[in-house]
C-alpha cells in the first residue's frame, strides 16, 4: 500500500504555493456561480465587472478586482490555464511577490489597454458605445505570471508556461489585432512586459535578499563559533580581530603555566 502524504508535508505545499491555491479556488467558484445565475443576471454581472472606460471612471477599485475573477469564453478552461502558470510563477516568487507581480499585469495591462481605448474616442477615432464594451478575465493574470515561469522557472515550470501560451495565443487569440490597437492584445502585450519587468525586479531582490542572509549567518559563525574540543581555541569576542583573539588566548595559556603546581 502506498505510504500516507504526511500532514505537514501537504500544509507546507499549501503555505509555499498559497497564491497560487487561492486564485485557482477563487477563480472557480466564481466561475460556477456565474454559470448558476438566470441569464439576465449574468449579463448585469458582466457590465458590472467589465474594466471599461466607463466603470474605471465610477468604481475602478471594484471593477478590477472582480474582472481578475470572473473567467470569460471557456470557463472550464480556466483552472487548467491559471495551474500552467500560477504554481511555476509562485514557486520563483513566494508568496507576496506573486501578488504584487501578477496584479501589476493585470492594473497596469488595463489600464493601458482602456486608456488607449478612452483617447481614441475622444478623438474620434471610435464610437462612444466603445466606453462600454465587456472586458473582464484572469487571462492578464495568467500572462504575467506566464512571463514569469518563462524566465526564470525550471524546467517544468517552463515547459507548462509556455504550452500556456501556446494555447492562449493561437486558441484564444490574445495577440489578435494588436497592430488595430484592439483592446485584447494591448493587454496582453503590456500585461506580459509588465509581469517580465516586475518579475525580474521581484527576483532580483529575492536573490539579493538571500545573499545578504548568507552572508550575515557566515560572519555570525566566524565570530561565535564554539570550541570543538579540549585543545581548540577560545571563541572570539565579538568586537575583536583574530589576532588580538589569538594574543589573550596566549596571554592566559602562559598565565596558566606560571601558576604552582602541587607536588606530584
Amino acid at each position: 500500500m502506498p505510504r500516507p502524504v504526511p500532514r505537514l508535508a501537504v500544509r507546507a505545499l499549501v503555505t509555499r504555493y498559497a497564491v497560487a491555491w487561492a486564485y485557482l479556488a477563487g477563480v472557480t467558484v466564481a466561475g460556477v456561480t456565474y454559470l448558476l445565475l438566470p441569464g439576465a443576471d449574468q449579463a448585469a454581472v458582466m457590465r458590472w465587472a467589465s474594466t471599461n472606460v466607463h466603470n474605471l471612471h465610477q468604481d475602478p477599485v471594484g471593477c478590477l478586482v472582480a474582472s481578475a475573477f470572473l473567467p470569460s469564453g471557456s470557463i472550464g478552461a480556466w483552472p487548467l490555464l491559471i495551474a500552467l502558470a500560477l504554481f511555476g510563477a509562485n514557486r520563483v516568487l513566494g508568496n507576496w511577490r506573486t501578488i504584487v507581480v501578477c496584479a501589476a499585469g493585470h492594473v497596469i495591462g488595463t489600464l493601458v489597454s482602456e486608456g488607449i481605448v478612452a483617447y481614441r474616442v475622444s478623438h474620434g477615432a471610435l464610437p462612444p458605445a466603445d466606453r462600454f464594451i465587456i472586458d473582464v478575465g484572469p487571462s492578464y493574470v495568467v500572462v504575467a505570471a506566464v512571463a514569469v515561469a518563462i524566465l526564470y522557472g525550471g524546467w517544468l515550470a517552463r515547459a507548462a508556461a509556455l504550452l500556456d501560451l501556446a494555447v492562449l495565443t493561437f486558441a484564444g487569440g490574445i495577440f489578435s489585432g494588436l497592430f488595430q490597437l484592439q483592446v485584447a492584445a494591448v493587454g496582453h502585450t503590456t500585461a506580459i512586459a509588465t509581469g517580465a519587468i516586475a518579475g525580474s525586479l521581484a527576483v532580483w531582490q529575492r536573490r539579493a535578499r538571500r545573499q545578504r542572509a548568507a552572508h550575515n549567518q557566515s560572519d555570525e559563525q566566524q565570530v561565535g563559533l564554539p570550541p570543538a574540543g579540549p585543545g581548540a581555541a577560545s571563541p572570539a569576542i565579538p568586537g575583536t580581530s583574530p589576532s588580538q583573539a589569538g594574543a589573550a588566548a596566549g596571554r592566559r595559556a602562559a598565565d596558566q603555566a606560571d601558576q604552582p603546581r602541587p607536588p606530584a
